[in-house]
């Protein structure tokens, strides 16, 4: 059963096509949510709230084969009302690399495991040291896998402001990352 099959059951009260729908879409959403915040607390009752609105909406869904697109906005949303809200900013931002939120393999010893986590926590703290726009761009395409085209509709920008803000993001994220940050305050003279 596609989405707006799913969707045309919940309508008619069906909790189990409800239920479908929403594993079928929660990872993604969460990885997007986790990925956007940082903290797996926050990312899981974040993404709990979308669904929450999700289900409010619904009524306003038009079946145009695009609800993954149509859910990820309202995640989108979601999100820049939360950094906007009192909550956040009173919030302590330090976040835990936890145990769910890294893969883990059966095969690796703890050595490649610890490297690993490593690894994911430092470009996870890069991508959370972008500017919000910037972040949320290369999030949407990278992590997403959505192209130019869908970032910008979800964003509300056009498509060459998209494509600027993945070029300046990735840029930033590689200072972070390889050649530590650039002091933006101090010019050579020319």
């Amino acid at each position: 059963m596609d989405d707006e099959e799913l969707i045309h059951e919940i309508r008619k009260g069906s909790r189990a096509a409800m239920e479908v729908l929403v594993k079928r879409h929660y990872h993604s959403i969460f990885t997007y949510v986790y990925r956007k915040t940082g903290d797996y607390h926050t990312a899981y009752d974040l993404t709990q709230e979308v669904f929450v609105k999700m289900m409010k909406s619904l009524g306003s869904y038009r079946d145009n084969g695009k609800f993954s697109h149509w859910l990820l906005k309202i995640a989108v949303n979601h999100c820049m009302d939360y950094f906007r809200g009192r909550e956040f900013k009173q919030q302590n931002r330090e976040s835990e690399l936890t145990e769910e939120a890294l893969p883990a393999s059966e095969h690796q010893n703890v050595w490649n495991i610890f490297y690993k986590r490593l690894q994911n926590d430092q470009v996870r703290q890069a991508v959370l040291r972008l500017p919000d726009q910037q972040r949320d761009a290369v999030i949407l395409n990278y992590y997403n896998g959505l192209k130019i085209r869908e970032v910008a509709e979800l964003t509300g920008t056009n498509e060459s402001t998209v494509k600027s803000r993945i070029r300046l993001g990735i840029a930033k994220l590689k200072e972070i990352i390889v050649g530590g940050e650039r002091d933006e305050t101090y010019r050579k003279p020319k």
